[in-house]
Formats: structure tokens, sequence, C-alpha cells
């Protein structure tokens, strides 16, 4: 992680790590730590929702993304409590359609996590309807053995780089 976040100094201007405000359990904001892929100056919204995502990317940021080394600083929200390994992908403070849909279904009551069931059946490639599905299937669903099919499936998901989009 050290060898990254200099990787990360030296490609670009700013911080090594990118402290973004998230949703978490009960819809209270916490601080999850992300290894920054963007550009200083980036809106803070889903990549998705970036006018010209590809040029907001950092040259190392692109590899970081496809290998999912960016979501390594998450450990210390792991540590902190703030997250577990499994559980809903925590949401951007902002996206407001995502949080209600999720508070509507019962799904806010749950730890968000560095992976998820939405996570590997789509990533960002996923409608907000259909990830709000997901996540509802594993509130109602979670068991010891099922975290451990989704962590087992990251795994493999991060090794093919299926469902990342930048």
């Amino acid at each position: 992680m050290i060898l990254l976040a200099i990787l990360i100094r030296f490609s670009s201007t700013g911080s090594s790590v990118y402290w973004s405000d998230r949703i978490g359990r009960n819809n209270a904001i916490f601080k999850m730590p992300k290894f920054r892929t963007m550009r200083q100056g980036t809106p803070a919204v889903a990549t998705h929702l970036l006018h010209n995502p590809e040029n907001c990317v950092t040259p190392i940021g692109k590899v970081l993304r496809k290998l999912s080394l960016d979501e390594l600083p998450q450990l210390y929200s792991v540590l902190k409590g703030d997250m577990s390994f499994v559980g809903p992908r925590p949401a951007l403070f902002n996206q407001s359609d995502l949080m209600d849909s999720r508070t509507q279904k019962g799904v806010h009551r749950l730890v968000p996590g560095v992976t998820g069931w939405a996570q590997i059946n789509g990533r960002d490639e996923l409608p907000i309807p259909v990830k709000v599905q997901y996540d509802e299937y594993y509130l109602h669903h979670r068991s010891f053995g099922f975290d451990l099919r989704i962590l087992a499936l990251t795994i493999i998901r991060v090794v093919r780089r299926s469902g990342v989009t930048h």
C-alpha cells in the first residue's frame, strides 16, 4: 500500500488517499478512504455521471481501478467498524435516489461492505433499481456461507476484471 501511495503521488498532484463522504448503516455519513484515481478538482459524483470520465482518471488510476487496488484503504473503515468485508457498497453522500430506494427496502440497516452481492453481479454496470434488488436479496439471505461465496466470487471478478467501467 505504501508503494501504491508513492506511485500515486509521483504520477499526479494531490494526496494519495481520497476521503469520500459515504452513507453507512442507518444512512449515517462516514468518511471512506480510497486511493485517489481521479484528477484533482473532479466532481464528487458517481463515475457514470461524469461528462467525460476517461479524462478525469489519472494514468495510474486506470490500473488501480482495473485491479480494484484503489479499494485497499477501505480496510481502515472495516477495522474502524464503519464497513464490513461484505455488504451493500456505501453510496456517495449525494446519491439520494440510491439511498431512498435502499431505505424503502430496509437495506439501510446493513453495514456497508467492501464488496457485496450487487458488486459481483454487475458492479458499475447495474442500474440503481437492479442494484437495490441485489442488496435486498442480500439483506434477506445473508449468512456466513453466503459471505464466503461473495468473497470468493469477488476475487474471481477482480482477477477477470469484469464489471469495471473506467
